[in-house]
């Protein structure tokens, strides 16, 4: 099979699905493209951390180095509510497009491993952008792989964040946390 864009949300997330899909001889590029992680020290880190695994496993990473902070907000804004779907969005049209651009039949998603993520809307909004951009969404349930790459990545000892990324779900973090 040809080489898959793989939209890559933070390193933890991505150990499983690009093994998962090395396994079914998919050799994935790596996209980093995540203009809704806040504060920039958070997005440094997780960029960095993604980065020195990406080199330590031989995989090429394209980086879209646009931090994007302002343009996320202005985004979603008013429909705080709405947010996660703004930010399906934006990632995947930008992956989408990036695939379109550099030639890659198909692209994905490391957000698909996580149970935290709303999987529907996830899917509907990458086909949407796959459809509009002429390329193909490569669907994969990678949930089942969650709790083992966690652990690989602790393992690894890797950078691992505490919440989605966004300020509101770092908002959201410390009002659980107070209950």
């Amino acid at each position: 099979m040809s080489d898959c864009l793989l939209h890559i949300c933070c390193a933890p997330c991505s150990i499983r699905c690009i093994e998962t899909l090395r396994e079914e001889g998919i050799e994935p590029v790596g996209y980093w493209y995540n203009p809704n992680i806040h504060p920039y020290t958070e997005y440094r880190s997780r960029k960095t951390t993604l980065q020195a695994y990406a080199e330590s496993i031989g995989m090429r990473l394209i980086v879209n180095d646009d931090y994007g902070l302002r343009s996320f907000v202005h985004a979603i804004y008013p429909h705080l509510e709405d947010r996660c779907e703004t930010c399906y969005r934006l990632r995947m049209e930008e992956t989408a497009r990036r695939a379109a651009e550099e030639g890659f039949a198909s692209f994905s998603t490391t957000l698909l491993i996580s149970p935290y993520q709303n999987h529907e809307l996830l899917i509907a909004t990458a086909e949407e952008a796959a459809k509009k951009h002429g390329v193909t969404f490569l669907y994969r349930d990678f949930r089942p792989y969650f709790r083992e790459g966690q652990q690989k990545a602790r393992d690894s000892e890797l950078y691992m964040q505490k919440y989605c990324g966004c300020v509101f779900s770092e908002e959201e973090r410390y009002r659980k946390k107070k209950r």
